[in-house]
């Protein structure tokens, strides 16, 4: 087993030995696509690595060996047209099974890749081009995709190399017929161009609520801090089918769908959804008899609202969570029906997974776990001082000393001065609340930025959430702060019910008195709007900051057309 070159232990009797003797060894010169991916296709060239599908019955399976058979044919080509190590590569790929070639091979080269989301229009693919000196983007072959990428072109002269997977497109180096030219062999670079686990491997575009997004990078030993994620959140089985639904261009998908996975030798499940439609994945997991398997919230209370009862997902052993808090009526409901918890886990981009539930210990339900031991994590307040149990803080990494963990970002890409300022603090904070129970669970309260200040109270949206999830009209909400002349903010509940509900007034006054009567009353939704759905990013996880900034400019220009008496 491959897991015991890079951890002294991989068996752990409690959660107290777990953090106490967890240890990851990272080899100075690591590199995921030969240390890890050549490495299963030398030990066992039949072992499975990937089983692909899509919704038009498109179906492909890779072993270790085709992986490092076509990811060296790729890295041939990639090197014929210039990409050496530290050049950077923009990658639109959605879940098409090149992006594991892709990846792998430019890894192999030592180069920089930048996933990114379906959803970029013109203006985003030239920031993130210019911004990161990107030679080369491959895309996959999606209208709205191209021609983006192509309207950008004029405005990214850097921008060398233009590939595209799928099918041809005028213009576009064809990837599959482009690999097919060049040999399966691929000797490690050495020398100048040899890979240092330090190295910049992945960068990754936050989502930049604040200002233009940063590029966080992380190096090659990011692949190792997912040891945990996979073998012990996930709990992952090796030779088992694995399933994190995501899109490539997020950072779950290198949590779910990759690095952590295939160190343990887990058989990853790539579907190629068009979009997300609970029937048809509920019919993937049974069909396909996946072992385990990760979704957003969301995509769990969609699928709370068909008839479980006709699927047979018995095959499935853990579940889990992630992306934000998963609201304890779901878990109440999922695990009435398959006699299974959902496990839930909390990280960043900047980071792997920061704190979860374990195998341990019993799950809290609604609390967001317990802290991961690969990194030090304490709860912070505003002076940067250690609060005490109860009280809220923010999730900080505390960094060590002499060099930051395996999965902990190493700076930010091309910026200098926030890379120094980074570097030159005692710690990470990840600006996400939470406070910490006597029994050592963490209890997520919510983005900084999200925590209402209502009339000298602070709400967390995520209990508000909860609250109201429990009415059976309510498929999902998001609570947000909206500005109030005197209580500064009020509680608003954007909510998405049933369609054996009609809205109302009498509705909105019944949601009002359940949340009162349900948590602390002064938490209660003030303003309820009613939406056929919320705004969330492609991976599922809804956009609060979207629905705030938009109420934010609702109130200006109200206030702004108000009439101007006595001034």
């Amino acid at each position: 087993m491959l897991l015991n070159k890079f951890l002294p232990r991989t068996d752990f009797e409690s959660y107290e030995d777990f953090m106490q003797n967890y240890k990851v060894i990272v080899p100075e010169d690591f590199n995921f696509g030969y240390d890890i991916v050549d490495e299963w296709a030398r030990l066992d060239e039949n072992k499975k690595a990937l089983l692909w599908c899509n919704d038009h019955g498109e179906e492909k399976v890779f072993t270790f060996k085709d992986i490092s058979r076509l990811s060296n044919k790729a890295a041939n080509y990639f090197k014929s047209i210039g990409i050496k190590k530290g050049d950077v590569i923009m990658m639109i790929l959605r879940r098409r099974w090149e992006y594991w070639i892709c990846a792998v091979a430019l890894h192999k080269i030592g180069a920089v890749i930048i996933p990114n989301t379906l959803q970029l229009t013109k203006k985003d693919i030239i920031y993130r081009c210019n911004a990161s000196s990107a030679k080369a983007i491959i895309c996959v072959n999606d209208e709205f995709v191209l021609t983006q990428s192509e309207m950008s072109f004029p405005e990214c002269p850097q921008l060398e190399h233009h590939i595209v997977v799928g099918e041809p497109r005028e213009g576009w180096k064809f990837f599959d017929d482009e690999i097919e030219k060049f040999p399966d062999t691929f000797d490690r670079p050495t020398g100048d161009q040899a890979v240092k686990a330090d190295d910049a491997m992945i960068v990754f575009f936050t989502s930049g609520t604040t200002g233009m997004p940063k590029m966080i990078r992380h190096s090659f030993s990011y692949p190792l801090g997912h040891i945990i994620t996979a073998k012990y959140w996930l709990q992952v089985q090796e030779d088992k089918l694995h399933l994190s639904v995501s899109d490539s261009g997020w950072g779950k998908f290198s949590w779910g769908k990759l690095y952590g996975q295939w160190i343990c030798g887990a058989v990853v499940f790539g579907y190629d959804m068009d979009k997300f439609v609970p029937k048809n994945l509920l019919s993937m997991m049974e069909k396909y008899k996946l072992t385990t398997f990760c979704a957003p919230p969301t995509m769990y209370r969609f699928m709370l609202l068909e008839d479980l009862e006709s699927y047979d997902l018995s095959s499935i052993q853990h579940w889990c969570t992630a992306g934000e808090p998963l609201n304890p009526e779901v878990n109440t409901k999922w695990h009435r029906f398959t006699g299974h918890n959902i496990y839930q886990g909390f990280g960043q981009t900047e980071t792997t997974i920061l704190l979860a539930d374990f195998q341990w210990d019993d799950i809290k339900v609604g609390s967001t776990g317990k802290p991961s031991p690969a990194f030090d994590i304490k709860l912070l307040d505003k002076e940067g001082s250690e609060v005490a149990t109860g009280e809220e803080g923010s999730i900080c990494v505390i960094k060590p000393e002499d060099k930051n963990p395996a999965g902990l970002l190493t700076g930010y890409y091309l910026n200098d001065e926030m890379t120094k300022a980074f570097e030159k603090s005692s710690y990470y904070n990840t600006c996400d609340m939470a406070w910490c129970d006597s029994e050592g669970y963490y209890w997520f309260i919510g983005r900084n930025d999200d925590v209402i200040k209502c009339s000298g109270y602070r709400i967390g949206p995520y209990e508000v959430e909860s609250a109201l999830l429990e009415h059976d009209a309510v498929v999902e909400c998001a609570i947000t702060g909206v500005p109030d002349p005197v209580r500064g903010q009020v509680v608003k509940a954007t909510v998405v019910i049933k369609k054996s509900y009609t809205p109302s007034e009498e509705l909105k006054k019944e949601l009002q008195n359940h949340v009162k009567r349900t948590t602390a009353p002064y938490k209660y939704p003030r303003v309820i709007e009613f939406v056929d759905e919320l705004p969330k990013t492609f991976n599922g996880k809804i956009m609060r900051a979207k629905i705030r900034h938009e109420d934010e400019e609702a109130v200006r220009v109200r206030d702004e057309n108000q009439p101007n008496f006595g001034r």
